[in-house]
Protein backbone atom coordinates (compact mmCIF):
# COMPACT_ATOMS: atom_id res chain seq x y z
CA UNK A 1 0.00 0.00 0.00
CA UNK A 2 1.32 3.50 -1.00
CA UNK A 3 2.03 6.06 1.89
CA UNK A 4 -0.19 9.65 1.19
CA UNK A 5 2.10 11.98 0.30
CA UNK A 6 1.17 15.32 1.94
CA UNK A 7 0.45 18.78 0.57
CA UNK A 8 3.87 20.18 2.18
CA UNK A 9 5.78 17.33 0.74
CA UNK A 10 4.86 17.56 -2.59
CA UNK A 11 5.43 21.33 -2.40
CA UNK A 12 8.92 20.67 -1.19
CA UNK A 13 9.97 17.96 -3.31
CA UNK A 14 8.72 20.32 -6.35
CA UNK A 15 11.12 23.18 -4.68
CA UNK A 16 13.95 21.09 -4.24
CA UNK A 17 13.68 19.55 -8.02
CA UNK A 18 13.01 22.40 -9.70
CA UNK A 19 16.32 24.05 -7.77
CA UNK A 20 18.65 22.48 -10.69
CA UNK A 21 17.74 24.77 -12.59
CA UNK A 22 19.98 27.20 -10.83
CA UNK A 23 22.38 25.52 -12.26
CA UNK A 24 21.68 26.96 -15.69
CA UNK A 25 23.28 30.38 -15.15
CA UNK A 26 26.72 28.50 -14.56
CA UNK A 27 26.49 26.72 -17.86
CA UNK A 28 25.69 30.59 -19.46
CA UNK A 29 28.59 31.53 -17.57
CA UNK A 30 31.11 29.09 -19.00
CA UNK A 31 29.55 29.62 -22.43
CA UNK A 32 30.92 33.60 -21.70
CA UNK A 33 34.28 31.88 -21.11
CA UNK A 34 34.04 30.06 -24.41
CA UNK A 35 33.65 33.38 -25.93
CA UNK A 36 36.68 34.04 -23.92
CA UNK A 37 39.10 31.38 -25.34
CA UNK A 38 37.73 32.01 -28.79
CA UNK A 39 38.94 35.73 -28.47
CA UNK A 40 42.22 34.83 -27.36
CA UNK A 41 42.50 31.88 -29.51
CA UNK A 42 42.15 34.65 -32.51
CA UNK A 43 44.06 37.45 -30.97
CA UNK A 44 46.96 34.64 -30.51
CA UNK A 45 46.70 33.58 -34.08
CA UNK A 46 46.77 36.95 -35.51
CA UNK A 47 49.87 37.51 -33.70
CA UNK A 48 51.54 34.60 -35.26
CA UNK A 49 49.93 35.14 -38.42
CA UNK A 50 51.33 38.58 -38.50
CA UNK A 51 54.93 37.78 -37.40
CA UNK A 52 55.75 34.58 -38.83
CA UNK A 53 58.51 35.64 -41.37
CA UNK A 54 60.27 36.80 -38.23
CA UNK A 55 59.91 34.26 -35.54
CA UNK A 56 62.28 30.90 -35.00
CA UNK A 57 60.83 27.68 -34.95
CA UNK A 58 60.76 27.13 -31.34
CA UNK A 59 58.24 30.25 -30.66
CA UNK A 60 56.03 29.02 -33.76
CA UNK A 61 55.65 25.39 -32.07
CA UNK A 62 55.60 27.01 -28.40
CA UNK A 63 52.51 29.86 -30.06
CA UNK A 64 51.22 26.63 -31.61
CA UNK A 65 50.91 24.66 -28.46
CA UNK A 66 48.98 27.74 -26.87
CA UNK A 67 46.45 27.40 -29.56
CA UNK A 68 45.63 23.95 -28.93
CA UNK A 69 46.31 24.40 -25.15
CA UNK A 70 43.09 26.65 -26.03
CA UNK A 71 41.30 24.26 -28.23
CA UNK A 72 41.54 21.26 -25.61
CA UNK A 73 40.46 24.03 -22.76
CA UNK A 74 37.72 24.81 -25.25
CA UNK A 75 36.84 21.00 -25.67
CA UNK A 76 36.48 20.86 -22.16
CA UNK A 77 34.28 23.42 -21.62
CA UNK A 78 31.78 21.90 -24.13
CA UNK A 79 31.92 18.57 -22.37
CA UNK A 80 31.04 20.62 -19.21
CA UNK A 81 28.25 22.65 -20.76
CA UNK A 82 26.83 20.05 -22.75
CA UNK A 83 27.59 17.32 -20.38
CA UNK A 84 26.22 18.80 -17.36
CA UNK A 85 23.24 20.42 -19.01
CA UNK A 86 22.08 17.31 -19.99
CA UNK A 87 22.61 15.21 -16.92
CA UNK A 88 21.53 17.51 -14.26
CA UNK A 89 19.57 20.31 -15.54
CA UNK A 90 16.72 18.84 -18.69
CA UNK A 91 17.58 17.03 -21.41
CA UNK A 92 18.68 18.55 -24.53
CA UNK A 93 18.73 15.52 -26.95
CA UNK A 94 14.91 16.04 -27.10
CA UNK A 95 15.32 19.37 -28.89
CA UNK A 96 17.73 18.18 -31.18
CA UNK A 97 15.96 15.01 -32.46
CA UNK A 98 15.84 16.37 -36.10
CA UNK A 99 19.81 17.69 -36.46
CA UNK A 100 22.14 15.45 -37.87
CA UNK A 101 25.03 17.23 -36.26
CA UNK A 102 24.85 15.67 -32.55
CA UNK A 103 27.78 14.47 -31.19
CA UNK A 104 28.24 10.85 -30.47
CA UNK A 105 29.17 10.95 -27.11
CA UNK A 106 26.04 13.00 -26.10
CA UNK A 107 24.42 9.21 -26.24
CA UNK A 108 26.40 8.44 -23.68
CA UNK A 109 26.23 11.12 -21.23
CA UNK A 110 26.02 10.09 -17.46
CA UNK A 111 28.01 11.56 -14.10
CA UNK A 112 30.87 8.50 -14.38
CA UNK A 113 31.49 9.40 -18.23
CA UNK A 114 31.78 13.25 -17.53
CA UNK A 115 34.19 12.52 -15.17
CA UNK A 116 36.55 9.94 -17.16
CA UNK A 117 35.95 13.04 -20.14
CA UNK A 118 37.19 15.75 -18.30
CA UNK A 119 40.02 13.61 -16.58
CA UNK A 120 41.02 12.87 -20.11
CA UNK A 121 41.17 16.36 -21.17
CA UNK A 122 43.07 17.58 -17.68
CA UNK A 123 45.64 15.34 -18.45
CA UNK A 124 45.90 16.31 -22.67
CA UNK A 125 46.61 19.87 -21.09
CA UNK A 126 48.99 19.21 -18.73
CA UNK A 127 50.75 16.97 -21.77
CA UNK A 128 50.63 20.22 -23.53
CA UNK A 129 51.98 22.39 -20.52
CA UNK A 130 54.56 19.86 -19.75
CA UNK A 131 55.32 19.36 -23.63
CA UNK A 132 56.07 23.60 -23.62
CA UNK A 133 58.03 22.88 -20.88
CA UNK A 134 60.25 20.53 -22.11
CA UNK A 135 60.82 22.79 -25.73
CA UNK A 136 61.92 25.89 -23.31
CA UNK A 137 63.56 23.53 -20.46
CA UNK A 138 66.14 26.10 -20.13
CA UNK A 139 64.04 29.18 -19.00
CA UNK A 140 62.45 27.11 -16.37
CA UNK A 141 63.51 25.94 -12.97
CA UNK A 142 64.16 22.56 -12.55
CA UNK A 143 61.94 22.69 -9.48
CA UNK A 144 58.65 24.00 -11.55
CA UNK A 145 59.22 21.04 -13.91
CA UNK A 146 59.55 18.78 -11.46
CA UNK A 147 55.64 19.66 -9.92
CA UNK A 148 54.27 20.35 -13.51
CA UNK A 149 55.37 16.48 -13.40
CA UNK A 150 54.04 15.33 -10.18
CA UNK A 151 50.84 17.12 -11.10
CA UNK A 152 50.77 15.57 -14.72
CA UNK A 153 50.99 11.84 -12.74
CA UNK A 154 48.64 12.79 -10.31
CA UNK A 155 46.09 13.31 -13.06
CA UNK A 156 46.93 9.75 -14.86
CA UNK A 157 46.46 8.27 -11.50
CA UNK A 158 43.43 10.08 -10.59
CA UNK A 159 42.35 9.30 -14.20
CA UNK A 160 43.21 5.77 -14.21
CA UNK A 161 41.25 5.49 -10.50
CA UNK A 162 37.96 7.16 -12.00
CA UNK A 163 37.93 4.84 -15.51
CA UNK A 164 38.38 1.75 -13.12
CA UNK A 165 35.79 2.88 -10.24
CA UNK A 166 33.57 3.77 -13.17
CA UNK A 167 34.16 0.01 -14.63
CA UNK A 168 33.15 -1.26 -11.37
CA UNK A 169 30.13 0.69 -11.08
CA UNK A 170 28.89 -0.16 -14.15
CA UNK A 171 29.70 -3.94 -13.80
CA UNK A 172 27.56 -3.91 -10.19
CA UNK A 173 25.09 -2.03 -12.20
CA UNK A 174 24.89 -4.40 -14.59
CA UNK A 175 24.94 -7.48 -12.80
CA UNK A 176 22.05 -6.36 -10.43
CA UNK A 177 19.39 -5.39 -13.45
CA UNK A 178 20.19 -8.78 -14.40
CA UNK A 179 19.20 -10.19 -11.34
CA UNK A 180 15.67 -8.63 -11.74
CA UNK A 181 13.70 -6.43 -8.81
CA UNK A 182 14.38 -7.67 -5.22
Amino acid sequence: MRKKISAAEKYLSAIIFSSRWLQSPLYFGLIIAQFIYVYLFLVELWGLAKGVKSLDENYIMLVVLDLIDVVMISNLLVMVIIGGYETFVSKIRSNLDNTSDVPAWLNQVNPNTIKIKVAMSLIGISSIHLLKSFINIKHIPSDQIKWQVIIHLTFLISAVCLAYTAKLSHTHLTSTEDEGPL
